[in-house]
């Protein structure tokens, strides 16, 4: 029996995207597909998802959707996979970000826009628009999180998956906006959207959804814990054996070195003396001296969480190192002046560009000898598994996902032959900078260096497990 799901979210890539959310919520319907799964996507209707549209067609209206008329477009993209868009132009037709406007303040009404985004979904779940059904709704994140709670208080049988990509990311808001979201009275409870006094739009997911899921087992199990639950420990210990920890993986057709069109030169585990010429562009294009001597690169929002400020303080050891620094990200103000003070200090060893570039991050991958990750907390974390995938040595702290991908190498791992990367406990400057010196020890040493690469090269990286396992669980969820 093939299983009809909507997956619901408020980014996708190729179409909009701001981090790894668009990247898993991107790829699932080809890894589902294998499995006899059905996988219909429902975005905001911005305008890059409405000009992405193959031959929309209107298929529902709302004159009043939390406020604001509606309509619900249905097309395909690239002429195959089923895409849905909400057609909401007071929500979604705006200049800025997806989430904030152009000088990165947060829309005031985004409760607002994915509330109406959830409630759409769920309408479409349970037959709104004739001919359109579905057995299974997956939410993705605290934009899409009110879908299962519209579900749960309309009685309607169809089930529902809560995905936790960071638990950090809540979508808290004040008592206020309780009457405009169209829930009933005792929703506004200890077991509904109520959360310390505010609506609390994750919360209400996660008590609502029939199944909760992460992009880690590592995380499933950190998110027990104070530390990493965000206050929403407790609520999860409660529902502990709901909560499936299941490991993202990446898109071969995105990324992979031997075709990837963003490299100078492709190449495979078997010819990686061509990564040569990506790192001579890496070079180039940040500024760095040309020579033997290892790349780290970075890729991320600079933040506390990424553990950019422990980073920024080991900049003068790993250049002593005689490593160099190719940094691609943008984040907190402090951190973005500290790289750039680091680069003005090292000329030709530090690199920093300050925004993101798709074209270019796939280059970094390709061309630098390893890329650090000391993420204080890591749900899953895409940029390592794109480490491995391209050779580009993941060096990581060990925690979520980060802590399930790579096989740390230590001397019996190395010695065996199976490890993938570099690996530390706590992020402080002692740590990673003990982290980054055994990196620097270890590509010193070419036949060792090769060996780690080609390992994580060919480790199982790819949706085909993870894919298995959401639909497996799909399943369990119906036989229930």
């Amino acid at each position: 029996m093939t299983i009809s799901v909507l997956s619901v979210a408020s980014e996708a890539y190729p179409l909009v995207k701001t981090g790894g959310l668009a990247d898993v919520v991107g790829a699932l319907p080809a890894a589902l597909a294998p499995h006899d799964v059905a996988t219909t996507t429902l975005l905001p209707g911005y305008p890059a998802v409405l000009a992405a549209l193959n031959r929309p067609r209107a298929v529902h209206r709302w004159a009043d959707l939390l406020g604001t008329p509606a309509r619900l477009l249905a097309g395909t993209l690239d002429g195959a996979q089923p895409l849905l868009a909400l057609d909401a132009p007071a929500l979604f037709a705006r200049e800025g970000g997806l989430y904030a406007d152009a000088l990165g303040r947060d829309w005031e009404d985004n409760w607002r826009r994915f509330a109406a985004l959830s409630r759409a979904a769920a309408d479409l779940a349970t037959g709104a628009v004739k001919g359109r059904r579905f057995d299974v709704l997956h939410a993705h994140d605290w934009q899409a999180a009110l879908a299962p709670a519209y579900l749960r208080y309309a009685g309607a049988p169809v089930r529902s998956v809560m995905t936790v990509h960071n638990i950090a990311f809540q979508g808290r808001c004040d008592a206020a906006i309780f009457d405009a979201l169209g829930l009933p009275p005792e929703a506004w409870a200890i077991d509904g959207v109520e959360y310390y006094g505010g609506v609390g739009l994750l919360k209400g997911g996660l008590e609502a959804a029939d199944a909760i899921t992460t992009v880690s087992p590592t995380y499933a199990q950190e998110i027990l814990e104070p530390a990493f639950g965000m206050g929403l420990e407790g609520l999860i210990a409660a529902r502990r054996a709901r909560v499936h920890g299941i490991v993202n993986g990446i898109d071969p057709a995105v990324w992979n070195p031997a075709t990837d069109r963003a490299l100078p030169a492709r190449y495979t585990d078997r010819t990686l003396a061509k990564r040569v010429v990506n790192k001579r562009a890496v070079e180039a294009a940040f500024g760095l001296e040309e020579g033997d001597a290892p790349i780290f690169c970075v890729i991320s929002r600079l933040t506390w969480q990424k553990g950019m400020d422990v980073l920024a303080e080991c900049l003068d050891a790993l250049v002593a190192m005689g490593g160099r620094l190719a940094m691609l990200g943008s984040g907190d103000a402090a951190l973005e002046h500290a790289f750039r003070l680091a680069a003005d200090r090292y000329p030709g060893r530090v690199g920093v560009r300050i925004g993101y570039d798709e074209p270019l991050s796939h280059l970094l991958q390709g061309g630098s000898d390893a890329i650090l990750i000391p993420s204080r907390f890591e749900p899953c974390g895409l940029t390592q598994l794109y480490g491995l995938a391209y050779g580009c040595v993941p060096v990581v702290a060990r925690t979520g996902g980060l802590a399930d991908t790579v096989i740390d190498a230590n001397e019996a791992a190395l010695d065996a032959g199976v490890a993938t990367g570099v690996q530390f406990d706590g992020v402080t400057r002692e740590t990673l900078t003990a982290a980054i010196a055994r990196t620097v020890a270890i590509h010193r040493t070419p036949d060792r260096w090769t060996t780690l690469q080609r390992r994580g090269m060919r480790s199982d990286f790819s949706w085909a497990k993870s894919g298995e396992r959401y639909a497996r669980l799909y399943r369990e969820l119906l036989s229930a």
